[in-house]
C-alpha cells in the first residue's frame, strides 16, 4: 500500500496520456481525462466539472558579494518557499471560473525579503472566462497571469519567489491563421502580508498582440503595447512615463535549426522629455542530431538602447515593461536596459530526464552616459561619470532533473567576473550565486 494515501491520489495517473502540467496552470485541459478525487470532478449537470491542482517550490539561494558588493553577504544563504493552490470550475463549454491562492515565504536573508520574495497569503488569480459558440472569441476578466510571445516584455516572473499577475480584461479572438489578444490591465502590487495585495493604480497597461500561426516561412508576432506610470526613475531623473512600444517577432524550428528574432521601437513622453528607445533580441540554436545525446548549441545576442545624454530632453533608455524573471540567468543580476550582451550556450540531455547546460554571457553598456539597471528596471548605479563600456561576464552551469511528471530538481552555479565599468563605479567584487530548488506539481 502506498503511504500516505493522499500522495497516492496525487500520483495516480488519470489516463494513458494525462496532460502535461503547464507553467501557467489555467492553460491545462483535463476535460478528456478520467475523473478522480482531484481532476475533472463532475458537478452534476453535463459539461460542468471542477479540477483542483497546485504546486510547491522550495528554493535555496546563496550570494557572495550580492550586487557586486553593494549589498551585504548572505551568510549561509536563505530559503524561499512558494505554495500555490488552484480550482478550475467549468460551468459548461462557455463559462469558466478560475481561482488560485499563493503564499511566498522568505527565511534567513540578510537585509530581509526583496519585494518579490514574500507574500504570506493572497489571491494570485481570480477571473471569469466567457467563450463564444465554437470558442473563437473569449473574454477573461479579473486577476490573471499573462505571458505574451517570448515573455521578453510581458511574463509571469517565474524565477523570483512570487509571480506576477494583472488585474483587468483580456479579449482573445482566434481563426485558422491568426490569434489576436486585446489587453486593458494593471499589474497587481505584491505586498508582504495576508490578503493585502492591491490593484496597481500607479501603472496602466494596454495593447494588442497578434500572432500569425505557423506558415512555410515560420510564425510571426505583431504587437503594440502602451504603458502609463505615474513616476519612475532612470539615470536621467524621475518623472511620469507614458511609453508606447511597437514590435515584431519572427520564430521557427526548421530541422536542426531553431531561431527567435525580435525588434521593437518605443516612443512617448517622460515628463517634459521625448522617449526614443529600441531593442533587438535574437536566440539561435542548432541541435546536433547525429550525436547520441543530441546537444543543442545556442547563441543569444541582445541590444537594448540607453540614454545618450542625461541633460537633454530626450530619454533613450529602453524599458522592458514586465519581463520574465531569470532573463539572463537565475541570479538576475542585470536587467535588459542600456545593455548589449553576447550569450553562447550548450545544452545536453544526458538521459532519464536529466539535462546539463553551460553558458557564458558578456555584457556591455549600450550608452556610456547611462547606468545599469536590475530586472524590474530600478537604477543600480549611475553611469554619468564612468566612461568604460564593458560591464563584465558570467559563467554559469545548471543541472535539471525531471524525476517524475510531478517532481523536478534543479541545481545552478554562477560566477560573475566584474569588468572595468563596475570597478570604475566602485562595484568591483566578483559575485558567486548558488541556487538549489525542488518543485512538486499536482
Amino acid at each position: 500500500m502506498c503511504m500516505p494515501q493522499v500522495l497516492c491520489l496525487l500520483l495516480l495517473p488519470l489516463s494513458e496520456q494525462p496532460p502535461e502540467f503547464k507553467l501557467i496552470r489555467y492553460e491545462e485541459d483535463w476535460s478528456n481525462q478520467r475523473s478522480n478525487s482531484l481532476k475533472n470532478i463532475p458537478m452534476g449537470s453535463r459539461g460542468m466539472y471542477l479540477t483542483i491542482g497546485g504546486e510547491t517550490r522550495q528554493r535555496y539561494e546563496y550570494f557572495r558579494n550580492p550586487v557586486w558588493g553593494l549589498d551585504p553577504d548572505d551568510g549561509n544563504g536563505y530559503l524561499l518557499q512558494r505554495y500555490m493552490l488552484h480550482a478550475d470550475l467549468h460551468l459548461g463549454s462557455r463559462l469558466r471560473v478560475f481561482s488560485q491562492m499563493k503564499s511566498g515565504i522568505e527565511s534567513g536573508r540578510i537585509g530581509g525579503p526583496r519585494p518579490p520574495d514574500r507574500d504570506e497569503l493572497d489571491v494570485h488569480q481570480a477571473f471569469v472566462e466567457v467563450k463564444s459558440p465554437g470558442s473563437a472569441i473569449q473574454l477573461r476578466a479579473g486577476r490573471q497571469e499573462i505571458s505574451l510571445g517570448s515573455s521578453r516584455l510581458v511574463g509571469i516572473r517565474e524565477g523570483p519567489n512570487v509571480r506576477q499577475s494583472f488585474d483587468g480584461g483580456r479579449l482573445s479572438g482566434e481563426s485558422t491563421h491568426w490569434r489576436v489578444d486585446l489587453l486593458a490591465i494593471r499589474p497587481a502590487e505584491t505586498n508582504p502580508g495576508k490578503f493585502d495585495d492591491s490593484i496597481g493604480h500607479r501603472q496602466s497597461f494596454w495593447g494588442a498582440y497578434a500572432t500569425a500561426k505557423r506558415r512555410r516561412w515560420g510564425s510571426a508576432d505583431l504587437y503594440y503595447l502602451g504603458l502609463d506610470r505615474k513616476n519612475h526613475e532612470f539615470d536621467q531623473g524621475a518623472a511620469r512615463e507614458q511609453r508606447h512600444s511597437a514590435g515584431v517577432r519572427w520564430y521557427d524550428k526548421v530541422r536542426a535549426w531553431d531561431f527567435d528574432y525580435e525588434g521593437l521601437w518605443q516612443f512617448g513622453t517622460f515628463g517634459s522629455s521625448q522617449i526614443r528607445a529600441w531593442t533587438v533580441a535574437s536566440n539561435s540554436g542548432y541541435t546536433l542530431e547525429s550525436l547520441a545525446l543530441r546537444p543543442r548549441i545556442g547563441l543569444k545576442a541582445d541590444i537594448a538602447s540607453g540614454d545618450r545624454n542625461p541633460l537633454d530632453r530626450r530619454l533613450g533608455t529602453f524599458n522592458a515593461l514586465f519581463p520574465k524573471g531569470a532573463y539572463f540567468s537565475e541570479a538576475d543580476l542585470l536587467g535588459p536596459y542600456n545593455i548589449m550582451d553576447l550569450h553562447p550556450s550548450v545544452t545536453v540531455p544526458i538521459g532519464r530526464g536529466v539535462t546539463v547546460s553551460a553558458d557564458a554571457d558578456y555584457f556591455w553598456r549600450q550608452s556610456t552616459r547611462d547606468g545599469i539597471y536590475d530586472m524590474p528596471g530600478n537604477l543600480i548605479v549611475s553611469g554619468r561619470e564612468a566612461r568604460s563600456r564593458y560591464i563584465g561576464a558570467h559563467a554559469n552551469v545548471m543541472l535539471e532533473w525531471e524525476a517524475t511528471r510531478h517532481l523536478s530538481f534543479t541545481a545552478n552555479y554562477l560566477h560573475f567576473f566584474p569588468g572595468p565599468f563596475l570597478r570604475e563605479v566602485g562595484l568591483g567584487h566578483a559575485v558567486d550565486f548558488v541556487g538549489l530548488w525542488a518543485t512538486f506539481k499536482f
